[in-house]
C-alpha cells in the first residue's frame, strides 16, 4: 500500500531557559528540552498505526506537529505528494490547504476540545463553515444531523450544550467534529483515556466501524497496550523522543526485540493468571533537559554495555524472518536472549 503520511528525522526542541538576566545572574546556559528528537515512520493508506509510551516521550508532540500545531525543528513531514512541514514545504497556498483540510485531530479530553458556550450544532457545523462558506443554512443543517448520526447520537442532540452529555457522548461530538470536514487522516491523541472501560469499548468500536466505512487512516496515541492491541495495524514504541522498535501488531506482542518493549508487556497484568511473573517496568524515564548519552534507555537496560553508553542506535530492520525495526545495539549484536511473551490483552 502506498504511504500517506512520511514522517523523516522530525524533531522538535523547546527552549525552557529562565529569563536572560536570572541566567547571567546565576550562570546558566540555555535549557534546551528535545521533546522529539529525529523521528522517522510511515503510515499507509487504510492503516491504524499506534503509538505508545510513558508519559513525556513525546507522542502528544508528534502528533501536535502532524497536525500544524507545531513547527518541526528539524525534519520533514509528507502528506501524500505535497511536504507540510519543515525542509522543502510546500509554498503552494492551495496545495497546503487541501492537504492540512484532509488531516483533523481528536483530543484527549473531550470537555476542554468543545466550546462550553456554544450548541453541539455550530460546534460541528464550524469546520463546515471555514472550508465551505457558501453552503446553505439548509444544507448546514442537514450535514450536522447526518454526522451526528453516523456517530450514533440523534439529530435533536444539535441543540445542546457540551455540559449536558457524558464523557463518551462528548467524545462522539469530537468525532462528529473532525468528520465533518471529509477527511481521509486522523490523529487522535488518547481518545479514550478520559473514559471508563465499557465506554472505551464502545468509541473504539465506532472508531473501527468508521474506518472501514470511509476508509480512515489513523495514527492512534495511547499509554494503554489493550487499547493499542485492539485497534492497531502497526505499533511504534517511543522512549524519549525517539521510536525505539516499529512493528506489525501481533508481531510486536508475540516476539518484542527492544528491551523496552519488552519492560512494558512485562508490566501488563496477567489477565488468564497464568502464574508467569510480572514485572514493573524498573527506574525512572531520565531528565530530558539532560539526556543520557549513547542510547538514552542504557541506564534502565539490563544488557547495556560501553557501545550503548556511547552511540545512539539506528532504527534499522530487526530480522530477515521479521517485518519490524528496531533501534538497540544488544539486538544488533544478537545479545539479546530470544524471549517470546504470550499477553492476554482483551
Amino acid at each position: 500500500m502506498n504511504s500517506l503520511l512520511e514522517v523523516r528525522n522530525l524533531a522538535r526542541y523547546f527552549d525552557v531557559s529562565p529569563p536572560w538576566l536570572n541566567r547571567v545572574l546565576e550562570r546558566r546556559g540555555r535549557a534546551i528540552l528535545k521533546a522529539v528528537d529525529g523521528v522517522t515512520l510511515s503510515i499507509r493508506k487504510g492503516e491504524t498505526l499506534g503509538l505508545v509510551g510513558e508519559s513525556g516521550c513525546g507522542k502528544s508532540t508528534v502528533a501536535r506537529l502532524i497536525v500544524g500545531l507545531y513547527a518541526p525543528s528539524r525534519g520533514t513531514i509528507r502528506y501524500g505528494d505535497v511536504a507540510i512541514a519543515g525542509e522543502g514545504a510546500t509554498t503552494d497556498a492551495r496545495a497546503m490547504r487541501r492537504a492540512r483540510r484532509s488531516m483533523q485531530m481528536i483530543f484527549q479530553d473531550p470537555y476542554a476540545s468543545l466550546n462550553p458556550r456554544w450548541r453541539v450544532a455550530d460546534i460541528i457545523a464550524e469546520p463546515i463553515r471555514s472550508q465551505t462558506p457558501d453552503m446553505s443554512k439548509a444544507q448546514m443543517a442537514t450535514r450536522v444531523a447526518a454526522l451526528l448520526a453516523q456517530v450514533g447520537l440523534a439529530a435533536a442532540d444539535g441543540v445542546k450544550y457540551p455540559h449536558q452529555f457524558s464523557g463518551g457522548q462528548r467524545q462522539r461530538i469530537s468525532i462528529a467534529r473532525a468528520l465533518s470536514t471529509n477527511p481521509a487522516f486522523l490523529v487522535c491523541d488518547e481518545p479514550t483515556s478520559a473514559l471508563d472501560v465499557s465506554v472505551q469499548a464502545q468509541v473504539l468500536n465506532l472508531m473501527r466501524d468508521l474506518q472501514r466505512a470511509l476508509g480512515l487512516t489513523y495514527l492512534f496515541i495511547s499509554h494503554n497496550l489493550a487499547v493499542v492491541h485492539h485497534i492497531a495495524d502497526r505499533v511504534g514504541v517511543m522512549y524519549l523522543g525517539r521510536i525505539v522498535e516499529l512493528a506489525p501488531t501481533r508481531e510486536l506482542f508475540a516476539n518484542p526485540q527492544h528491551p523496552y518493549t519488552r519492560m512494558l508487556l512485562d508490566a501488563v497484568p496477567d489477565l488468564e493468571m497464568t502464574g508467569e511473573a510480572r514485572t514493573a517496568v524498573a527506574g525512572e524515564v531520565p531528565n530530558p533537559l539532560d539526556p543520557p548519552t549513547g542510547c538514552t534507555f542504557h541506564p534502565r537496560c539490563p544488557y547495556a554495555n560501553e557501545r550503548c553508553r556511547r552511540d545512539v542506535p539506528a532504527l534499522l530492520r530487526s530480522g530477515n524472518d521479521r517485518d519490524g525495526e528496531v533501534a538497540c545495539h544488544a539486538v544488533a549484536e544478537g545479545r539479546l536472549p530470544p524471549r517470546v511473551v504470550q499477553v492476554a490483552l482483551t
